[in-house]
């Protein structure tokens, strides 16, 4: 098989040098990856709604489950493929004598996000010129959505990343078609098998899109890299497909009507109206770049992938994603790459308000993350203190050295990069991602206890636990939601027994969730409540546990 390049094609897309930057920038891209990148992965209980059921998978795979079809607590089939569980319960399980589950499970997003940031900033350097894949990296790394999202136990972040890759891929497909197939292959099974069609989908239908609708890319080149990239990936996606039917045919038929059940949704206007706030600054430095490269967009390659990816990208989350933030992700591939090619033609006036604005709204964002932890720990401001109390639930926080030092580094870094920075169209990018880090950095490191303080059910649960005998038959519930039953099946073994699915309440204890605004039910004489509680700063929901009485 023969590739042919397509001279028309390079004329449009760029041809990078070998070397990947200059020495300071590349030090400082590289450290500013890693402070982002680790902060906010351990330290901290699993938070719902985006861990609860990650964390109950991998609790069942290192308990014994089965690794081709692993499952959440009262199952009967996967709704997830296996991949993303399997690589954080090794994680877990190699890491285990010195982090818990939920942290050594998390830690292995290092890989992923290393790998989404790696392809995010050769996809910009591809499409663009050498140096705009730091922009690409810079724009990502301080994206709002992505950091909400990427340090969570959650398979979206590996589907991120394998859609990633493939995006890459495609803007590589000319170029480099031996390298373009094999990471398009791999990005299609590695997709799969860590977060079932929907990569696939997404990147199939881009890759068959461009030659239908423009002719540049209908050469027997594309053709060919096509092919062989769904060759390799064909071989991964079939392996774990025949396997499943082999040994749990019920359960691979349950996982694909799973699947194609999930396309009865209607959530497009959801997904165009978040990237509001979302996709910032992302969406802006995108959309300064469409109307910039307007007389361009249908005739050059480039233009033609990054809209198409989108289009195929909204076109299929909206069919088959629920109405949630994290589901967005894949959207922000495309807005990435054509910013990065917008900062330099950034105008004056336009580059100083956005730089103006990051440094004034991180600046903000440090002072008050500094002076509730100084409130916390001195207790001066009262007002403040009492504000942070009522908000976090905990009413003391610790000093500890080394979080005290990471944010005072990490700080001091902020302030070195905003006052060394000249006022360029680049320093707008870098500083925004300093200052994203910054911000971020501070609440990992100072507010983290606070934040795990309002979030998690650890206490909660261990709470209810310690009442309970050694052995009882089984556990009733009713309106306890799933995040909660999942954590709480997480924290101390207990697989409820929903009355909203068997309409028996045959156990001998009967957990109830209060919400606050809605009346309390009360069971009747043959239970005697035992326990409550709540979440300390949870101003919402509760639980009350109740025994049956002999």
């Amino acid at each position: 098989m023969r590739f042919q390049l397509d001279h028309d094609w390079q004329g449009n897309m760029s041809t990078p040098r070998a070397r990947i930057g200059d020495g300071a920038k590349t030090q400082l891209l590289l450290l500013l990856c890693a402070i982002w990148i680790v902060l906010g992965l351990i330290g901290h209980a699993p938070w719902k709604p985006l861990e609860s059921t990650s964390i109950n998978i991998v609790k069942n795979i290192l308990d014994g489950g089965s690794m081709l079809a692993p499952l959440v607590s009262g199952e009967s089939f996967p709704s997830n493929s296996p991949l993303y569980y399997l690589s954080a319960a090794a994680s877990a399980k190699l890491l285990s004598p010195l982090l818990s589950i939920h942290d050594g499970a998390r830690l292995f997003n290092t890989i992923w996000l290393a790998i989404l940031l790696l392809m995010v900033g050769m996809t910009g350097r591809e499409l663009w010129t050498r140096g705009v894949g730091r922009h690409a990296t810079f724009i990502m790394i301080g994206t709002i959505g992505l950091i909400l999202s990427a340090h969570s136990l959650s398979a979206e972040i590996a589907n991120l990343t394998c859609l990633a890759t493939g995006f890459y891929a495609l803007a590589l497909s000319k170029r480099r078609p031996w390298r373009a197939s094999a990471l398009l292959g791999t990005a299609l099974g590695i997709g799969f098998l860590s977060f079932g069609v929907m990569p696939a989908l997404i990147l199939l239908s881009t890759a068959l899109i461009l030659p239908l609708i423009f002719k540049i890319w209908r050469t027997k080149s594309f053709a060919k890299f096509l092919s062989l990239a769904i060759l390799i990936a064909a071989p991964i996606i079939l392996t774990w497909i025949l396997l499943l039917q082999h040994y749990y045919p019920a359960m691979l038929l349950g996982w694909w009507q799973f699947n194609l059940n999930n396309f009865n949704q209607f959530n497009h206007l959801y997904f165009l109206r978040i990237l509001i706030w979302y996709a910032w600054p992302a969406l802006p430095l995108a959309l300064i770049g469409l109307w910039s490269y307007r007389q361009q967009l249908l005739n050059k390659p480039k233009f033609q992938l990054m809209i198409s990816f989108f289009i195929c990208s909204l076109f299929f989350l909206g069919f088959g994603t629920s109405s949630k933030d994290i589901n967005a992700l894949p959207l922000l591939l495309p807005l990435v790459a054509l910013g990065a090619g917008s900062v330099e033609h950034l105008k004056r006036g336009i580059a100083a308000a956005l730089n103006w604005f990051g440094v004034m709204l991180f600046g903000l964002v440090g002072v008050l993350i500094w002076l509730g932890w100084l409130a916390m720990l001195t207790g001066y401001p009262v007002k403040i203190k009492e504000r942070m109390q009522f908000l976090s639930g905990a009413y003391e926080t610790d000093f500890n050295w080394l979080s005290f030092l990471i944010a005072l580094v990490i700080t001091l870094i902020w302030m070195f990069v905003c006052m060394r920075a000249k006022q360029t169209n680049k320093s707008t990018v870098t500083n925004w991602a300093v200052g994203m880090t910054f911000g971020w950095g501070l609440l990992m490191t100072l507010w983290l206890p606070l934040i795990d303080s309002a979030k998690s059910y650890h206490t909660v649960f261990l709470s209810m636990n310690k009442v309970l005998p050694k052995t009882y038959n089984c556990m009733n519930s009713l309106d306890v939601g799933q995040p909660q039953g999942l954590l709480l099946n997480y924290y101390t073994n207990i697989q409820l027994q929903p009355f909203e699915t068997t309409q028996q309440l045959n156990c001998d204890f009967y957990l109830l969730q209060d919400v606050k605004g809605e009346g309390k039910m009360q069971p009747g004489q043959e239970w005697k409540q035992i326990w409550s509680g709540k979440r300390a700063a949870d101003r919402k929901e509760g639980f009350r546990l109740f025994q049956r009485v002999k």
